[in-house]
């Protein structure tokens, strides 16, 4: 898929919002990314799911994972489109783990999918898991790589689109000294 086709999907389902945003890091930016609203629309998570998928085609995979919230419909519809098995990591007292009965086999080839990748500690959690139980990290896959190559894994990092927002510190943001109002968006804690 082309560039604007991916940005076309995330604009008609409300994935990318323009106006200004207070980040969970507290730095401010002009766009917003919420890739779980991509989710809502079958359609649109199949066509992207798919784009995915297809990056890790000529590669073996047993099983596919990603962690809990973002990461549980997309690693489901990619191994949908690879025929493999699914599963998810969900945190239990602050910590990521599988749970209900879950497992991963020693070897089992296991490609690590996330919605979004930006600072890669949660798929790093879900690599260590994976490492844990014995199976084998094939790949990272992400609907987005916002990591601006900020973050290296020891597995490729294949993404459906690579993104860069501006931002800003919140003392030199343009937007607040032009007197727009900012929004919280998304589903973490700010720090500040």
């Amino acid at each position: 898929m082309k560039r604007e086709e991916i940005i076309n999907i995330f604009k008609e389902s409300g994935v990318l919002l323009e106006g200004h945003f207070l980040l969970t890091s507290g730095k401010h930016s002009k766009q917003y990314l919420q890739c779980a609203k991509l989710f809502q629309y079958p359609e649109s998570s199949q066509i992207i799911s798919k784009e995915l998928a297809d990056k890790f085609r000529d590669t073996e995979i047993d099983v596919v994972i990603g962690p809990a919230i973002g990461g549980i419909i997309l690693a489901y519809e990619v191994a949908k489109q690879l025929n493999v098995k699914n599963v998810f990591a969900e945190r239990e007292n602050g910590a990521m783990t599988l749970r209900r009965g879950f497992s991963i086999n020693e070897g089992d080839k296991v490609l690590v999918v996330e919605d979004v990748v930006t600072t890669g500690g949660s798929v790093k959690e879900v690599i260590d898991i994976v490492k844990e139980m014995k199976g084998v990290v094939v790949g990272v896959g992400s609907v987005v790589d916002r990591s601006s190559n900020n973050i290296k894994f020891e597995e490729e990092l294949r993404s459906v689109i690579k993104f860069d927002i501006e931002t800003f510190e919140s003392d030199a943001c343009p937007l607040c000294k032009e007197g727009i109002e900012v929004v919280k968006p998304g589903s973490r804690k700010v720090f500040k």
